[in-house]
């Protein structure tokens, strides 16, 4: 059972499909706090913003997430839009209903999404998150 739930009603091309698949698996590993998926969909040396507008490395938002800091219960991502500056790079523009936990406080957040993707070996990953 997914915990990301997509709310949209327009259709996708198949490669616009990967580029959501792509952030709906980024969304589930922060919610299943799987390092391995969340190492493997987001690529190293990006900046992150995180939730309350700081940017921060990679490994600085990954380390919140898998030491509980930072505890993701669920995710919809309402009518995402996708806009291609090459056939390698990409951005997905969305809001997102996420529901969270920090610091021990449960939180329900409705923010702004950008997320910036690279293709690389035939698949596509996150290259910067900006919510």
């Amino acid at each position: 059972m997914s915990d990301v739930k997509l709310i949209c009603d327009k259709s996708f091309s198949e490669v616009d499909q990967e580029i959501v698949d792509c952030f709906m698996e980024f969304q589930q590993a922060l919610i299943d706090n799987d390092s391995d998926k969340l190492n493997e969909v987001v690529m190293d040396g990006e900046d992150f913003i995180n939730l309350v507008g700081k940017p921060q490395s990679k490994g600085e938002f990954l380390s919140q997430v898998t030491e509980g800091i930072l505890v993701f219960l669920d995710s919809e991502i309402l009518d995402p839009t996708i806009l291609f500056d090459d056939e390698n790079t990409a951005s997905l523009i969305a809001t997102v209903r996420l529901t969270i936990k920090f610091y021990g406080n449960d939180r329900k957040l409705i923010s702004n999404n950008v997320a910036s993707f690279q293709k690389s070996d035939g698949k596509w990953h996150i290259s910067k998150w900006d919510n």
